[in-house]
């Protein structure tokens, strides 16, 4: 007995760091938590308040398990277990006070993480159901002594993690969970396992405890980025649509350098038109962040709500700054070039070669046995690239396509001898095409390439975008020679939507802040660059004094004293992004350094560079569901985003290149079929 009893003392499984707060740190992972009661449940693997240790040795893990099993004997309510965990509040489970008698039912459809405020309000009635249900609910589960030792089972075996990774699959991608049912997925589970058969979830598990282990490791995971907010600031991205039905919808997304998280999101087709009622919901999702944290609100377009909204912003927001995806605005820029009539025009010849190749299967076969297997076609993630990479592919097949309308093959072809096959050798064999094409090229792929760079960065880009649309002004410039008649209308579509809508304080704060453009030879402060740091500073920094402090700071950093001289070798600059460098070298100017980390570690991206689907949060604000339902969705909802969101690093970096064509696509066929019923 002696050694079970030093066995479980758990001071020897954990370390007091805070006494006056009572925060004890675990010895095997090194998390800290609040007392040595949650420390057991850390070492047990017994989920509620805290999360499991995935460093403690197994006989560790099942003493206290087991030690923490035999207590909750007398105890029914532990023994049964709840649905919910004890972390999930009674308001979030959205049930009513059982012990004060019904109160009203209010639960904001919109947010999956916690159900504080919002915009679901239900009548008596419905309250009075929904408690009525709550409490059906729980007697089933308290007499269900059957169902407890199920899911106690599911959780000891060595498959239980095996089916939390299975729903996490059909949470990130949307999977309807009936599919759990079907045989061939059985089969491909089990034959991915080999000989060791896996127990597939069912429906009722992927909507009940995967769920809601899901749910509890989300908000987590959610908890850990939210801390990073205060040192690096954040931004929100809008991500705004209409659905089939007219509603106008928009997703809150917050990202910062941690990651980014799903917030909420709302219906405000009733605010449409009413900017005062809009900026009333910004000011509501700001203060759900933190006024100190938000640095920048991205836009996703620069009209209708939001064009409305943004003209207005910064004057009633002193502190938050109002920028448009860099994404939308080249999107923007592209697009109005695209209209300049010798461009317009070449695009849709291109087009008819497209169309000619990709439509017709003969045809394409033999392109690819010229080209080696390749589509004339360049499918992009970014759809205003799509039509400028198609036609750099045009160009650089050229060759190709002349060989292959001169070619013995193309002779024996039925096109050979029609009208639009004819048509399209000659168009292949019109010099004045070829030139033109190419002039086309010049205006826009730099355009493109600023695309290619920010999709495949690996760190926030708001230091490099002043720099970056700069140079590729300066590139179109010397694609046209410096014949200021060529290249001056593709500079006049840039400056317009630049200076309208996509160059924020911030950018030009930014390039005077990013150690890699400031220390270089060639660096160059314009009164928009100085104005756009002092903006900065008296926007971002509320105290005179603190105000005072960074302008002195900055002397230094522009002289390369102090620290700084260390952190101006051109090593040290490669070696960190500008934000690290920052962290590194500005510990002696903490005023200065906290002011440019906050810049540096902004993005200049919008909610599109994630691509979420949005047909969930569409079904979620849909109403007629009951109270226990809606709360389910709005955890699925919150955990599908937010699993798509913190997988997206691993998909966006590299090319903006497409793997798929869409054989919708206006490149392939005139127009979208119609649907036969």
């Amino acid at each position: 007995m002696a050694a079970d009893d030093d066995f479980f003392n758990i001071h020897d499984h954990g370390t007091s760091v805070d006494r006056k707060k009572g925060r004890v740190q675990c010895n095997y992972c090194g998390k800290n938590m609040s007392g040595f009661s949650r420390l057991k449940s850390h070492l047990a693997g017994i989920r509620g308040d805290v999360t499991p240790c995935e460093r403690v040795p197994e006989n560790v893990k099942e003493s206290w398990r087991n030690k923490l099993l035999e207590k909750k004997e007398g105890n029914p309510s532990k023994k049964e277990g709840n649905v919910y965990p004890p972390a999930i509040s009674c308001k979030r489970n959205g049930c009513s006070n059982l012990n004060g008698g019904v109160k009203q039912f209010k639960c904001e459809a919109t947010r999956g993480s916690d159900c504080d405020s919002g915009s679901y309000t239900g009548t008596a009635s419905e309250q009075e159901e929904g408690a009525e249900q709550h409490i059906s609910l729980l007697k089933r589960r308290i007499d269900s002594q059957t169902s407890f030792n199920f899911e106690k089972k599911k959780k000891d075996s060595l498959s239980w993690q095996a089916q939390k990774c299975i729903g996490r699959f059909f949470y990130e991608m949307g999977i309807d969970f009936s599919v759990a049912n079907s045989p061939s997925f059985q089969d491909m589970i089990n034959a991915s396992r080999g000989k060791e058969k896996c127990e597939i979830p069912s429906c009722q598990d992927l909507k009940g405890w995967i769920l809601h282990e899901e749910v509890m490791e989300m908000q987590e995971y959610v908890k850990s980025i939210r801390h990073s907010w205060e040192s690096t600031g954040c931004s929100i991205l809008l991500d705004g649509w209409t659905d089939e039905n007219g509603r106008n919808l928009v997703s809150f997304i917050v990202d910062c350098p941690q990651g980014p998280i799903y917030l909420r999101s709302s219906d405000i087709s009733a605010f449409i038109g009413n900017v005062d009622a809009l900026q009333l919901l910004l000011d509501g999702v700001i203060e759900e962040v933190g006024v100190n944290n938000v640095v920048q609100i991205v836009a996703c377009s620069t009209s209708g709500w939001m064009g409305d909204v943004g003209k207005q912003f910064m004057e009633r927001r002193r502190t938050v700054f109002w920028t448009v995806s860099v994404f939308d605005c080249i999107a923007l820029m592209l697009e109005k070039i695209g209209m300049i009539d010798f461009a317009r025009e070449i695009l849709e010849k291109a087009k008819t070669i497209t169309k000619f190749i990709h439509g017709h299967a003969t045809v394409l076969k033999l392109f690819r046995d010229f080209t080696g297997k390749r589509n004339l076609i360049k499918p992009s993630k970014l759809r205003s690239a799509m039509p400028f990479l198609t036609l750099e592919n045009i160009v650089a097949e050229k060759k190709n396509l002349k060989a292959m309308f001169a070619s013995f093959e193309w002779s024996r072809t039925k096109w050979a001898s029609r009208t639009e096959g004819k048509r399209i050798v000659n168009l292949v064999e019109d010099r004045s095409f070829w030139s033109t094409a190419r002039m086309v090229l010049k205006a826009t792929i730099p355009l493109v390439r600023v695309l290619c760079l920010i999709n495949g960065a690996d760190k926030p880009q708001v230091g490099y975008i002043y720099e970056t649309m700069d140079q590729a002004k300066e590139t179109i410039k010397e694609e046209f020679k410096n014949k200021k008649t060529q290249y001056w209308p593709i500079w006049e579509i840039i400056d317009e939507i630049w200076d309208n809508h996509l160059h924020s304080p911030l950018h030009a704060a930014g390039y005077y802040l990013n150690p890699s453009l400031f220390y270089s030879s060639d660096f160059y402060s314009d009164p928009e660059v100085s104005f756009g740091l002092l903006c900065c500073i008296v926007r971002m920094v509320q105290d005179r004094h603190t105000q005072d402090l960074i302008s002195f700071q900055l002397d230094e950093y522009r002289h390369a004293k102090g620290a700084f001289s260390r952190g101006s070798a051109v090593d040290q600059i490669n070696k960190y992004s500008p934000a690290e460098w920052w962290s590194h070298y500005g510990v002696q100017y903490p005023e200065l350094q906290r002011f440019a980390i906050r810049i540096l570690s902004q993005t200049c991206e919008g909610a599109s560079k994630y691509s979420l689907k949005r047909s969930l949060s569409e079904k979620l604000l849909t109403n007629g569901r009951n109270p226990i339902e809606q709360k389910r969705l709005s955890d699925l909802t919150y955990v599908h985003y937010n699993l798509q969101l913190q997988n997206s690093g691993r998909a966006l970096k590299g090319d903006i290149v497409d793997d798929e064509i869409d054989p919708l696509d206006e490149w392939i066929v005139d127009e979208s079929p119609e649907i036969v019923t």
